[in-house]
């Protein structure tokens, strides 16, 4: 039962924060963007947010196991390919989001790991990837 309210739950902060990267927070979400990414900064925003959206409705309507566990390990893939934006924003320092100092940006950077954590552990991702892995050996 924690298990799906932890799913849940963090299905609808990543609806929220997309709908974000769309609409009324669209600006902050630019302080994120790395200045060495090749691409317009607005884009990869709207890009982020639209994945964000698509990524929390899928832990908010899949609840069937492999399935389940699959989304889980792709929300935590997308937490870990984003990390390189929030330390753009620590060593670019960047104020955004109330973080407006290098220990405000450097403590914020100590949470993607849970966030990583949460959306396996939520999604019983761990047990399903392991279970995916062993099938793809089999000869």
């Amino acid at each position: 039962m924690l298990g799906i309210a932890a799913q849940a739950l963090l299905g609808l902060a990543l609806l929220g924060a997309g709908t974000g990267h769309l609409t009324v927070l669209r600006e902050e979400f630019h302080a994120q963007v790395p200045t060495w990414v090749p691409l317009d900064t607005d884009f990869v925003v709207v890009a982020s947010g639209v994945v964000e959206v698509v990524l929390g409705l899928a832990l908010l309507l899949v609840w069937r196991q492999p399935a389940r566990g699959l989304a889980g390990a792709v929300v935590a893939a997308f937490f870990v390919a984003v990390f390189p934006g929030n330390v753009a924003q620590f060593t670019e320092h960047r104020d955004a989001f109330g973080l407006d100092s290098d220990l405000a940006r450097g403590v914020r950077l100590l949470f993607q790991p849970l966030l990583v954590a949460w959306a396996l552990l939520a999604t019983g991702a761990i047990p399903v990837l392991r279970t995916q892995i062993r099938r793809l050996r089999r000869p």
